[in-house]
């Protein structure tokens, strides 16, 4: 629990206030800067799994909601409502890509709290790591990215094609991903 003055942040407490902010879509927390009001004992794993004090966090609705209120600052993230914002601890990407539809000259990921992104401009692919052990991402939204499992990015490496620079990559809208760090 998270404590700032006399005022107790809890999970049941931020999953309400989401809820709530969350009607008719993504709420607009680009916009919110409320208070800093200590870190909340939540940990989003490697493999996109979600737990609250040392517990997997075992309702999917919960971690969506939790998702639609997450917030990056640098290298720090935050679940934020219009009044409180509360540190949590990300191992790597926050979200995990675990799907992929490859056609018509776009790649839509779909990630494991439900978010769907196309590949292009605003949602770029990078790859980090080395060539023995590449580490692929597509940014989802406001600085959040979503790593890219193996089987979905085996997926992307057998659509891929040459690039114009001779790196082995994939075309969505329009863009040229390259698939190797």
């Amino acid at each position: 629990m998270a404590e700032n003055g006399d005022k107790n942040v809890s999970a049941e407490g931020l999953a309400a206030a989401a809820s709530k902010a969350a009607k008719g879509g993504l709420p607009p927390v680009h916009l919110w800067n409320p208070p800093y009001c200590g870190e909340l004992d939540i940990e989003i794993r490697t493999d996109g799994t979600w737990f609250h004090e040392g517990t997997p966090i075992g309702r999917p609705a919960m971690v969506r909601l939790f998702s639609t209120i997450l917030k990056r600052e640098g290298d720090s993230f935050f679940l934020v409502t219009p009044v409180e914002k509360v540190g949590i601890r990300v191992q790597d990407a926050p979200f995990l890509a675990v799907d992929a539809e490859i056609a018509g000259g776009t790649v839509t990921f779909t990630t494991n709290v439900g978010d769907q992104v196309t590949a292009g401009p605003d949602h770029p692919i990078t790859v980090r790591g080395d060539a023995g052990e590449p580490r692929p991402y597509v940014h989802v939204r406001a600085g959040l990215e979503a790593l890219i499992d193996r089987k979905t990015f085996y997926r992307l490496a057998d659509a891929a094609d040459i690039g114009p620079d001779g790196q082995i990559g994939i075309v969505s809208d329009g863009q040229f991903f390259v698939l190797e760090p």
